[in-house]
């Protein structure tokens, strides 16, 4: 089955997910960002085919997540590094696994702490709001058009709705 491209969709979810949309790639990235940048370890830690990591780590660098960077001349190797564009990654990995410790960590616990090294402690990721410093959940916030909204494929019912709320309208379809 081939798989319908969102790179084009006017929405940020899904041109993220065009090219996060399947676990191997999210946890190439939380492996990086956690410090195991070298092809063999991650194969190794991920139990990836060598094949499907090769080509997930390609596209990291093309799409300039991930850079290449030689550690080794005789014989020749590189590591991954995360670009800014990776490292800015890191929150979504850490609101994806503080979601999965409450909802699937089972009774044992979590399988991973976080520890905020400025202060100490262990901690989990919190969204708030850049101006209030509020926490921002779905029942405080709604989404509006932005200017590179449109509709067109994943915002064939979206688009129309953000529009209306944005107008001060319900559902286009409530009528």
């Amino acid at each position: 089955m081939t798989r319908t491209p969102l790179s084009d969709a006017a929405c940020s979810i899904a041109r993220a997910t065009d090219l996060f949309g399947d676990a191997w790639t999210a946890l190439i990235m939380r492996d990086v960002l956690a410090g195991i940048t070298r092809f063999d370890d991650l194969a190794r830690d991920l139990g990836i085919s060598r094949k499907v990591l090769a080509a997930r780590l390609a596209r990291l660098v093309d799409e300039d997540v991930l850079v290449r960077e030689p550690y080794q001349e005789h014989p020749p190797r590189v590591h991954y590094r995360p670009t800014d564009k990776g490292r800015e990654l890191y929150p979504v990995l850490l609101a994806l696994m503080s979601w999965g410790d409450r909802w699937y960590a089972g009774e044992a616990g979590p399988p991973a702490r976080v520890r905020h090294r400025d202060c100490g402690h262990d901690t989990t990721p919190v969204l708030a709001c850049a101006h209030c410093g509020e926490p921002l959940t779905v029942d405080n916030t709604d989404q509006r058009p932005g200017p590179g909204g449109r509709v067109g494929p994943a915002t064939r019912v979206l688009g129309p709705l953000l529009q209306a709320r944005e107008r001060g309208e319900g559902h286009p379809s409530q009528g």
